[in-house]
């Protein structure tokens, strides 16, 4: 309940007038979406990586595959069955970085699924992650159940070794990647709003799932030239009480791809900013891409790891 004075500061970007606004809300019917995104093929995007952790950046590369799929409202799995009236569309990520840190590795994977008729189901229904690393594993999940979400948590690390409980409604963060993609100037939150961090960050800081409160904006990307693209937008999320902070640079136009990003926080008695940089873009059914040959395609990704 602490949370609830801070719901009236959320609104959404500013500079979307009223017929930009209407546009958008139709553009999950628009052709040019059902084209792009209904057309049975993902688009994966490779980025380069500088990735802090241990008080060093560290070199690596990210992945962020997007798609559309059918999945369960009631158990929270992609559609495989003929009961389409228990589906829902969503436009799911799957998003990969991989990280040397000395001697040995990381491979972080969240999956995030956000439906794609958000005035229909206003919530992102599931959101996973599993970081590996020499040291172990771990893995956190949050459902969208009884108007909040349900944290379901497994770790090789004592402290972290089981989590099984319940937080109120946020909007996650890990949802705003998809959001972009989706409709922006109606979807991405705008002033002191109410936060669920990525459970990624989480993991890397040992911290459990909360909400957490932050101050976002968005505004035309007045940066150097470290990020390149069409009339790009620069999209910065500032964690009140931690420090943390995120920023996500996308093109305005549609599809709105995402063409880097910077995390900040404090550790090791220094802050680092994490960064990555976009590489390449392909649109791929890469499903269907599993023989030798198909390595052509990690090629055109300048995928290293």
């Amino acid at each position: 309940m602490k949370y609830m004075c801070f719901l009236a500061g959320v609104f959404l970007w500013s500079s979307c007038n009223k017929k930009e606004s209407d546009k958008q809300s139709q553009l999950c019917d628009n052709e040019n979406f059902k084209k792009y995104w209904h057309a049975d093929i993902a688009e994966i995007s490779s980025y380069s990586l500088k990735q802090a952790q241990f008080g060093n950046l560290n070199d690596g590369e990210a992945i962020m595959v997007f798609n559309t799929e059918d999945f369960r409202k009631d158990k929270h799995v992609k559609l495989e069955s003929d009961a389409k009236e228990k589906a829902v569309k969503v436009l799911k990520l799957n998003f990969i970085k991989r990280f040397v840190t000395g001697v040995h590795d990381f491979s972080m994977y969240t999956s995030v699924f956000t439906p794609v008729q958000t005035q229909d189901i206003t919530s992102t229904l599931k959101v996973s992650n599993t970081n590996q690393d020499w040291s172990g594993q771990t893995f956190l999940q949050l459902n969208f159940r009884h108007n909040g979400y349900q944290v379901l948590g497994k770790s090789y690390f004592e402290e972290e070794i089981e989590d099984d409980y319940h937080i109120d409604k946020a909007i996650l963060e890990d949802e705003l990647w998809t959001r972009i993609r989706l409709v922006p100037c109606q979807q991405l939150p705008i002033g002191k709003v109410i936060l669920i961090p990525s459970l990624g960050s989480l993991r890397l800081r040992r911290e459990k799932a909360a909400p957490a409160i932050a101050d976002v904006t968005l505004e035309p990307y007045k940066g150097d030239s470290t990020f390149r693209g069409d009339s790009l937008f620069d999209y910065r999320v500032n964690y009140i009480e931690s420090k943390r902070s995120l920023r996500i640079i996308f093109e305005k136009n549609f599809p709105h791809k995402i063409v880097g990003w910077e995390e900040s926080y404090r550790a090791h008695n220094k802050t680092l900013t994490s960064r990555a940089v976009l590489k390449a873009t392909i649109q791929n059914p890469y499903w269907q891409k599993n023989m030798p040959a198909d390595t052509i395609y990690r090629k055109k990704l300048q995928l290293k790891y």
